[in-house]
């Protein structure tokens, strides 16, 4: 039997060790907590659980002389970021995931930005990096709307839209605030100097492409919409996602193949810059907008919830997948997805996503009966089981998959499955998924859809001229 080392301990690496578990594997993980459904995993299939840090390159290495897998999965960015990828493919190991020099698209959104301008990769955003506050205000007022953002990865927070291009007093007010947040955010990380990034904010329909890729060929899983703030409706702090649905019926096939060009260009652009092959999961988080489909960010990894749409949803044989991208044949792969809607929601406790210390010692309860009867899917984040209940440790604490045949059947399983879970102080958001949901992104995509098909029409899509202050009138060829 062949054994496979999963590095992570979320929902997401919970997904992937699910989909090795039916390619017939044994599973092993280093973990930093005890997630309950990945030590089940381990369990069933005859792995070994390695209880210590992802982001130790040392300490993954050692747990794979001791495991010998026969490849090894990374599942989160921050491993990346620290070299274990590198440390393990030095030792000899089969590794799935980017090295480190190349999962800077991720981890450093100036240089992912600077990427896109120099080798002209589609969907670019104008931008600015400033460590000084008051040149970034200054380019801030010339673009108007704009998003402020750490320059660095941050687990998917951080980031402050401020559309107030008409109201200086308050657009003043509100940005100081994000900017001064942003650095304080920054002074956590020894890798990257405090900086903010300052992009023109765009508005329009937010979607995820995730792709497996051996440097050559890129393997495309449906595209997925996650949903990154924390409460109903799209308001409150952005969060590593409250859930996430695909497929996505109110995006156009040319859509979603103009997003697949931007991050084909991006592989081919990462190999020419840093004179590597990329080998791993790349997404591109994209946004129809006026402009068309235009990259917000890359990831190094699949997303979380997204990883858990797309491993569903892929109809082949997981394990052969992974080897194949590992072992640069990733042309053979099968492309078999169900036909089938998924609707995934995330449980959180109070205080997520930015009091931590009350979002600790939670308990959760969750009724096995019903969610085996609907035919949904747990998939455990961060939380332990302890004394016959699950106790969260301060982030979403788990995530369900609904399967259905329609849209609205997928949401009305995730409702009755989420109903199936109690606690004391969580929460979820209702409304992902719902078909007042569906309705209001099919208009939505319907509004900027008509704007960017009409100036491309008439040919108004190349420029943009701002003026900016000290600076001038400043043209930028898109």
């Amino acid at each position: 039997m062949d054994k496979v080392l999963v590095v992570g301990d979320g929902a997401r690496e919970h997904a992937i060790a699910w989909s090795l578990e039916k390619s017939g594997v044994a599973v092993g993980a280093v973990i930093s907590h005890l997630n309950p459904g990945l030590v089940d995993i381990i369990k069933r299939t005859g792995g070994r659980v390695f209880l210590g840090s992802p982001v130790d390159p040392h300490f993954v290495v050692k747990a794979a002389e001791e495991f010998s897998p026969d490849l090894v999965i990374i599942g989160p960015e921050e491993p990346l970021f620290a070299g274990v990828s590198d440390a393990l493919r030095e030792k000899g190991f089969r590794t799935l995931g980017a090295s480190k020099r190349l999962a800077i698209i991720e981890m450093r959104k100036d240089v992912a930005r600077a990427l896109q301008w120099k080798y002209g990769i589609p969907g670019r955003l104008i931008y600015g990096v400033f460590k000084n506050i008051e040149e970034a205000y200054s380019f801030s007022k010339a673009l108007g709307a704009v998003a402020i953002k750490p320059i660095r990865q941050a687990g998917g927070k951080g980031v402050r839209v401020i559309y107030g291009d008409a109201k200086y007093l308050e657009f003043d007010e509100a940005y100081r605030k994000s900017a001064e947040d942003i650095m304080k955010q920054l002074s956590n990380f020894r890798d990257v100097d405090a900086a903010v990034l300052v992009e023109e904010a765009v508005w329009g329909i937010e979607f995820t492409i995730q792709a497996l890729t051996d440097g050559e060929t890129l393997f495309f899983f449906p595209p997925v919409q996650d949903n990154p703030h924390a409460y109903e409706y799209g308001v409150g702090p952005e969060c590593g996602g409250m859930g996430t649905i695909s497929p996505l019926p109110f995006l156009e096939e040319g859509e979603v193949e103009e997003a697949k060009k931007a991050v084909e260009f991006t592989v081919k652009a990462l190999r020419e810059e840093f004179g590597e092959r990329y080998v791993g999961v790349i997404s591109g988080q994209m946004m129809l907008t006026t402009r068309g489909p235009v990259i917000i960010e890359y990831y190094s990894r699949l997303g979380d919830p997204e990883a858990l749409n797309a491993l569903y949803l892929y109809e082949g044989d997981a394990y052969s997948l992974f080897s194949l991208a590992a072992d640069g044949k990733l042309h053979k792969a099968e492309r078999r997805f169900k036909e089938e809607y998924t609707v995934v929601k995330a449980l959180a406790p109070l205080g997520y996503p930015h009091k931590r210390d009350i979002a600790k010692g939670r308990r959760v309860y969750i009724d096995w009966d019903v969610i085996k009867r609907e035919g949904c899917l747990v998939f455990f984040s961060s939380v332990e089981e302890r004394d016959g209940a699950y106790v969260t440790l301060g982030s979403r604490a788990l995530e369900i998959l609904a399967p259905g045949k329609t849209a609205e059947e997928a949401y009305l399983k995730s409702e009755r499955c989420m109903s199936a879970v109690r606690g004391d102080g969580v929460y979820y958001r209702r409304d992902i998924g719902s078909p007042e949901y569906m309705s209001y992104m099919a208009t939505k995509a319907g509004k900027v859809r008509a704007v960017y098909k009409w100036r491309r029409e008439r040919g108004l899509d190349g420029k943009i001229a701002i003026w900016e202050p000290g600076v001038g009138l400043r043209e930028y060829k898109l």
